[in-house]
């Protein structure tokens, strides 16, 4: 009996995996059997073409302009990721490691940030940007992000620097390295993982950002490949078929990055329930 129990455990955790899997694929595979039908047709269901028709991710791709807002999410992606990491791994390992003051209350305000929802920060923020003339231009979502990225982002990287023995810097300490030298060549090294994967989740937020870049950017060249999507349906709302090709490149981009980066991502998750 003792032995059936495991048995039954580890058939349904499989039957679990297996729900979750169809119940991700089945949207992406008629995604791609929609995108394959012929321009001007009404897809039913998921039923594969008879004669697929590949053009459509071309003619995606020209009527979308998908160069342009290739260039525009990377130049977002390029200036949001890399600042938010590296101010979330400095703020969490001064909060953890330095010990500076007012660090715990400093932490405080970085969890109240998560509770507030980005929604009820649209009006104010679109007031400021039109204030300051960023209106229109990629800085209106470059830096709204970076500031709406930083309470989860130093709680994550909090979570990592916590869990290092106190040892490491003391060691440092008393091989005489300063600060900011234990934080290079020891303390970011370590979170080379941690770091990874909060890129990813960073990336993957920016990447598909939608509503910011409705709101603050009128111009769907200079929005994410995500946000122009909006615009690229008004302009195709009969032509389904085209809006799904078009929706299956903005999705690929992530899809590879996140296939790329995978194996850090799941060492930090691993390396975070194993401490």
């Amino acid at each position: 009996m003792s032995a059936a129990i495991p048995y039954r455990q580890q058939l349904a955790g499989r039957a679990v995996l297996v729900i979750v899997m169809l119940v991700t694929v089945l949207p992406l595979l008629s995604l791609l059997s929609t995108a394959l039908q012929p321009q001007g047709s009404v897809p039913t269901g998921l039923s594969w073409p008879a004669h697929p028709h590949w053009h459509n991710f071309a003619d995606a791709w020209t009527s979308a302009n998908m160069l342009a807002l290739l260039r525009s999410s990377l130049v977002v992606v390029l200036g949001v990721v890399p600042l938010s990491v590296l101010i979330a791994t400095m703020a969490a390992y001064g909060i953890t490691q330095l010990r500076i003051v007012g660090g715990r209350a400093l932490f405080a305000l970085f969890l109240l940030g998560l509770t507030i929802p980005v929604e009820a920060a649209m009006v104010p923020l679109y007031l400021e940007l039109r204030d300051l003339g960023l209106l229109n231009t990629r800085w209106a979502l470059i830096l709204p992000l970076i500031g709406l990225y930083m309470p989860f982002s130093v709680f994550w990287m909090r979570a990592h620097f916590l869990n290092l023995p106190a040892e490491l810097s003391e060691a440092a300490d008393i091989d005489g390295a300063s600060k900011g030298q234990a934080f290079r060549h020891i303390h970011v090294p370590l979170a080379v993982p941690a770091i990874s994967s909060l890129a990813l989740l960073l990336f993957l937020w920016t990447w598909n950002q939608f509503l910011l870049a409705i709101v603050l950017i009128d111009d769907p060249t200079k929005r994410t490949m995500a946000g122009a999507l909006g615009a690229f349906q008004g302009a195709h709302s009969n032509n389904i078929v085209l809006v799904c090709a078009g929706s299956l490149m903005i999705i690929a981009p992530a899809v590879v990055v996140f296939l790329f980066l995978q194996r850090h991502f799941v060492k930090a998750l691993l390396q975070s329930a194993a401490k």
